[in-house]
C-alpha cells in the first residue's frame, strides 16, 4: 500500500470517527425515548376515554402527587441500576424510616431538624451496609436486598409495637410537629399565594367562595423535579456520572481504569436508601402518622418506572430523566383509570405490559446502538 493509500485509509477512519449523526438517529440513542413515546399513547389513550376533567389542573395535581413520591424512588433506582446493582428494600426502607422519623419527634421529643438528620444518617448507613455486604460477598444485590426487605419490614412491625405500646400505627406526629418553614419543605403545598392570585383574576378554577380548587404545587412534586434535574446533570456533566454508566458497563475494567467502583456502588445504595427516607418524611408529615405498610410494593414500582424510563436490567444504561417520565406515566394509568369507565384492576395488567413492552423496546435500542445481534 502506498503512503497516498495510507493517508487516505486514516483520513477514512478519522471521518468515521468524527462525523455526525442525523437527528433521528441520536435520538434513537436516548434511554428515555421509549418513556417519552409511551407518555404520548398513555396521555394520547386519556384523551380518547377519559373524563375531561382528568386533564384539569386538580386532575393533574392529584396525579402528580403519588407520581412525585414514586418517582424520588424511581430516579435513585435508575442510577443504582445503571450502576449495575438493584435495591428490592427500599419499599420496607420507606417503612423503616417513617418509624426511625415518627419515634424521633413522639418518643425521644427531638426537634424536626434533628428528626431528620438522624432518619437520613441511619437510612444512609443502611444502604451502605448493603452495598457493603454485596461488595464484600459478591452476592447478588438481588438476594442481599431481598434480605433486607424483609428484615426492615420486621424491624419496622416491632419497632412500632414497642413505639405505640401495641399498635402499628405510630399517631400524633403532626400536634408534635406544629407548623414552620422547615415543616413546609417537606409538607404541604407550595405557591399559595400565586394560585389565590389566580383564582382571584379568574385564571384558573376555584369554588363559589372564592377559594381556588387548587391551593398550591404539592411539596413531593417540587422535590421531584428538583431531584430529576439534579441527577441528570450528575449522569451527563459530571465524573460522578461517568463513573456511574462505568461501573455499571465493566466494573472490571472501570477498576483497571482507576475508578473507584467500591465507593462508587456504596454510595448509590446509601443515595437509595436516602430517597426512601425522604418519601418517609414527606408521606409521615402530609399524614401525620406513619405505619407498618408504609410503602408497601414500592421497590417493584419504583425498578418498574426505572425500567420504564429506560435502565437496562444489565447496568451501564439508563437515564433518570427517563425514569422521572416513567413515574409520571406510573401515576397517570394509575389514577386515570378512575375517570374512565374500566375497571381499575386493570391497572396491574396495563403496568405489565407496559413493563415487557419497556424492555423490549430498550433490548431493540440497545442492539441497534451497539451493532449487537
Amino acid at each position: 500500500m502506498t503512503p497516498i493509500e495510507q493517508n487516505t485509509v486514516v483520513t477514512a477512519k478519522a471521518d468515521e470517527r468524527i462525523k455526525q449523526v442525523g437527528f433521528l438517529t441520536h435520538m434513537m440513542r436516548r434511554p428515555e425515548l421509549g418513556a417519552v413515546a409511551g407518555l404520548v399513547l398513555v396521555v394520547a389513550f386519556f384523551f380518547l376515554t377519559a373524563d375531561r376533567s382528568m386533564f384539569s389542573l386538580s386532575g393533574v395535581m392529584t396525579i402528580m402527587a403519588p407520581a412525585s413520591q414514586l418517582g424520588i424512588l424511581a430516579i435513585a433506582a435508575s442510577l443504582l441500576m445503571i450502576g449495575g446493582e438493584f435495591d428490592l428494600s427500599i419499599g420496607s426502607m420507606v417503612a423503616f424510616s417513617g418509624l426511625i422519623f415518627g419515634a424521633a419527634l413522639t418518643n425521644f421529643g427531638q426537634p424536626l431538624w434533628i428528626s431528620i438528620i438522624i432518619t437520613m444518617l441511619l437510612a444512609a448507613a443502611m444502604g451502605a451496609v448493603n452495598g457493603q455486604i454485596v461488595i464484600r460477598t459478591r452476592l447478588p444485590s438481588f438476594i442481599v436486598t431481598l434480605a433486607f426487605l424483609f428484615i426492615l419490614r420486621g424491624l419496622t412491625l416491632v419497632g412500632l409495637k414497642w413505639a405505640t405500646g401495641g399498635s402499628t400505627q405510630l399517631r400524633g406526629i403532626e400536634e408534635v410537629v406544629g407548623d414552620g418553614p422547615l415543616k413546609g419543605a417537606f409538607s404541604g403545598v407550595a405557591f399559595q399565594p400565586l394560585f389565590n392570585w389566580l383564582a382571584q383574576h379568574d385564571l384558573i378554577e376555584k369554588f363559589d367562595n372564592g377559594v381556588p380548587k387548587v391551593t398550591g404545587v404539592p411539596v413531593s412534586v417540587l422535590w421531584f423535579i428538583g431531584i430529576a434535574v439534579v441527577a441528570t446533570w450528575v449522569l451527563l456533566r459530571t465524573r460522578t456520572g461517568n463513573w456511574i454508566f462505568a461501573v455499571g458497563g465493566d466494573p472490571n475494567a472501570a477498576r483497571n481504569s482507576g475508578v473507584p467502583v467500591d465507593r462508587v456502588k456504596t454510595g448509590l445504595f446509601a443515595l437509595t436508601a436516602c430517597a426512601a427516607a425522604l418519601v418517609a418524611i414527606i408521606t409521615v408529615l402530609d399524614a401525620g402518622s406513619t405505619d407498618a405498610r408504609r410503602g408497601f410494593q414500592k421497590e417493584f414500582e419504583a425498578i418498574i418506572a426505572a425500567v420504564i424510563g429506560g435502565s437496562l436490567l444489565t447496568g451501564g444504561y439508563g437515564s433518570a430523566i427517563g425514569a422521572f417520565f416513567g413515574a409520571i406515566i406510573f401515576g397517570l394509568v394509575s389514577i386515570g383509570l378512575t375517570y374512565t369507565q374500566f375497571d381499575s384492576d386493570w391497572f396491574q395488567v396495563f403496568l405489565g405490559s407496559m413493563l415487557l413492552l419497556a424492555v423490549l423496546f430498550n433490548n431493540f435500542i440497545r442492539r441497534k446502538v451497539t451493532g449487537e445481534r
